[in-house]
């Protein structure tokens, strides 16, 4: 992490802070039927943000796909099969960060993002919401970040044709990440 970054996340020192699921969300938007966007959440998943004394970062996630909710229990066993996230043989979808980066005043995490087995690079835009001393268990930190990936790349080859042209689930996913870390 240069001196640009450690500036832009005024607070965070060296250690690790692991992600608090209860105060946390996995999230994914997707159009669907070429009109509107379908949402979802991964409710089981766990992470690490670790700064090193001399200012390096590193984070770490694991989330396990067949804990995904859409409010549709239909949708969600579909998102379980080899037509999605084939949770069977892939039950979990990895980051591994690569680098983290400021250009101005935004932050970025670059990584290696891992879904069905298939790693592409991704870039989390990511938005820091400051330290606190939290409510006795240890300093919390809190962040946001987005990317948006291209299913496909990842092997989620699921096509329904639509009619009218286009298709009943679009390409582009935005992944959200509404993460509050606790330093250990």
């Amino acid at each position: 992490m240069t001196a640009a970054v450690i500036t832009a996340l005024p607070g965070l020192t060296a250690g690790t802070w692991t992600i608090d699921p209860v105060h946390s969300a996995v999230t994914f938007s997707v159009r669907h039927l070429m009109v509107s966007k379908v949402r979802g959440e991964f409710t089981e998943f766990s992470g690490q943000v670790t700064i090193e004394n001399d200012g390096s970062a590193s984070v770490a996630a694991d989330i396990a796909v067949g804990s995904v909710t859409t409010k549709n229990k239909q949708r969600d066993e579909h998102l379980h099969s080899t037509d999605f996230f084939d949770a069977a043989n892939h039950p979990t979808a990895t980051f591994r960060s690569t680098g983290v980066r400021s250009e101005g005043s935004e932050v970025f995490v670059d990584g290696e993002f891992t879904l069905r087995g298939v790693t592409k690079p991704v870039t989390l835009s990511l938005e820091f919401n400051g330290v606190n001393p939290g409510m006795g268990q240890g300093e919390v930190a809190g962040f946001e970040a987005t990317t948006v990936i291209n299913r496909k790349d990842f092997g989620v080859n699921f096509d329904a044709p639509l009619e009218n042209g286009g298709a009943v689930v679009g390409d582009k996913v935005t992944i959200i990440l509404e993460i509050e870390a606790i330093k250990q």
